[in-house]
């Protein structure tokens, strides 16, 4: 790998902490006039219309069951299909407006509607879609072809031979322009790029699978190739995943050659402020070649659970007859961010199901479902019926929680609202999820590039938990968090530990 020296990354993580001291001395402005443009606009290059949204609707799974699979099989993968993922993935869905501003809200949560992400489709001959490089433009809905000819193998290749890419029929390029979400949170938008990212990436693979066409996450690629076949500047923005869809097809042929794209595109801003420690992470946790891509695949540390020293209460989900049928699409587009919860209790079989669909596991060259995850869901339960409110940790080999402490329901709320920043979102919330992970063995295995796979795979796991929660119509929203407190808080139990993802859930309090 590029640079074995993983305290780069233990040194961003410490450095991007969240902590009283640190959220009251920042100096940091917002300028409004300088919000950045949340679409990359190329310029100079015709759309090619997709389907539109009311059209993409078929009979497909139910949400709940297509966050759960982690295989898929018998789906047709044409120009409909690419839509549809697309769409659903970070199309807009609904526009409002807040104040002097004017949102249009995605497919999948984003820290502070800024909506960094882009996503890029590298395809052989489809039905109805040439082999090329495309850009899906969020604002119109629409594809736009940056390079000629099939371009798989130059994929293949970055990868050091992925076996997943070898016989997918396309491949989504997912990428993070920094600057969009780093005006708002500074260094720590690096975080963002892997949370939001995440969420996203839990309605591909839940839309891919309710379509039947198997989908894998592939992290391990050498990041220089795959920037400069998108055109993206890895200073600025920077792929993040791979996503390769289908199987069966044949390996693909040589790549034509990879000129450099100069495409204009629409300014995002009318000036940029360099956060150093961003690029310099990103270079860090770069993989240099396709030799150093290869080595990625391989067993995955594990982390082992202590054994239960608390309560154990098994988690109780919703039979098959009992879940709602929504399909994915229509929850996908339901979807939004609670912004206030109302002191109402959620069922704890409505949490259960919630904490079953969502803790699987992903098919990926570096998460498998037959593994143990590499991080671990804690609880502050403040309003659960039928669970007392305290604080637990859930076993997902053992499909219970254990109960760490028992808390009195307003010292919880007091407590939950404390972690979250302060903010009455957590502490109103029937329940506060901590995914935490041991940084050590991630590194050790995977060098700089493991503080991503830690990130992400908290946050695929935290959107399928959104996607779930919706579907079961409870409220939820991601939240920012004290680093440091909330390990505190659930030690020893989680003693080392550090925070990946917050997400509060609850019902919620309706506008008058």
């Amino acid at each position: 790998m590029s640079n074995r020296d993983t305290d780069i990354a233990r040194r961003f993580h410490e450095l991007t902490n969240h902590s009283v001291q640190s959220v009251r001395q920042s100096t940091h402005v917002m300028d409004p006039d300088n919000l950045p443009l949340p679409y990359k606009i190329y310029t100079t290059l015709d759309p090619i219309p997709l389907p539109p949204p009311g059209a993409l609707d078929v009979p497909t799974q139910p949400a709940l069951d297509a966050i759960a699979a982690t295989s898929a099989s018998g789906g047709a993968l044409d120009l409909a299909a690419i839509a549809r993922l697309c769409y659903h993935s970070n199309g807009v869905t609904r526009r409002r407006v807040l104040g002097n501003r004017a949102i249009e809200f995605r497919a999948c949560a984003c820290t502070g509607a800024l909506y960094h992400m882009e996503i890029y489709v590298v395809c052989g001959d489809l039905p109805d879609l040439p082999a090329g490089v495309y850009h899906y433009g969020a604002h119109d809905h629409s594809l736009r072809r940056l390079r000629t000819g099939d371009y798989r193998r130059a994929l293949l290749d970055a990868t050091g031979g992925e076996p997943s890419l070898a016989e997918a029929r396309a491949v989504l390029g997912v990428t993070s322009t920094f600057w969009r979400n780093a005006w708002k949170y500074q260094t720590r938008a690096y975080r963002h790029t892997f949370w939001d990212t995440g969420t996203m990436l839990a309605n591909t693979l839940a839309v891919a699978s309710a379509a039947g066409i198997p989908a894998t996450l592939v992290l391990g690629f050498a990041d220089d190739p795959v920037n400069r076949l998108l055109g993206a500047d890895p200073d600025e923005e920077a792929t993040v995943s791979l996503v390769a869809l289908g199987r069966g097809a044949r390996p693909p042929g040589d790549a034509p050659p990879i000129a450099t794209l100069d495409l204009p595109t629409e300014p995002l801003s009318h000036y940029e402020i360099e956060f150093p420690e961003t690029p310099r992470m990103q270079r860090a946790s770069s993989l240099e070649d396709e030799s150093a891509a290869s080595s990625w695949r391989g067993e995955l540390p594990r982390r082992q659970m202590p054994e239960p020293r608390g309560e154990l209460i098994p988690l109780t989900p919703l039979g098959d007859g009992e879940l709602p049928r929504e399909p994915i699409e229509a929850v996908v587009r339901r979807r939004g961010s609670t912004r206030r919860f109302a002191h109402t209790p959620i069922g704890f079989e409505l949490l259960s199901t919630a904490l079953d669909r969502a803790t699987r596991g992903v098919v990926g060259d570096c998460l498998s479902p037959e593994t143990s995850p590499l991080s671990t869901a804690y609880l502050i339960v403040n309003d659960v019926a039928g669970l007392a409110s305290g604080a637990y940790v859930l076993h997902r080999d053992r499909a219970a929680l254990e109960r760490l402490a028992g808390i009195e329901q307003d010292r919880a709320r007091a407590v939950a609202g404390r972690l979250a920043l302060g903010q009455d979102l957590g502490a109103d919330a029937a329940v506060n999820l901590y995914w935490m992970i041991d940084l050590d063995p991630v590194l050790q295995r995977f060098a700089n590039r493991g503080y991503r796979v830690a990130q992400l795979d908290a946050a695929i796991t935290a959107g399928k938990l959104y996607l779930a929660a919706y579907a079961l119509r409870v409220g939820a929203t991601g939240l920012t968090f004290f680093d440091d407190d909330v390990t505190t808080f659930f030690s020893p139990h989680a003693a080392g530990m550090s925070v990946m993802f917050l997400m509060a859930l609850g019902k919620p309090r309706r506008r008058r």
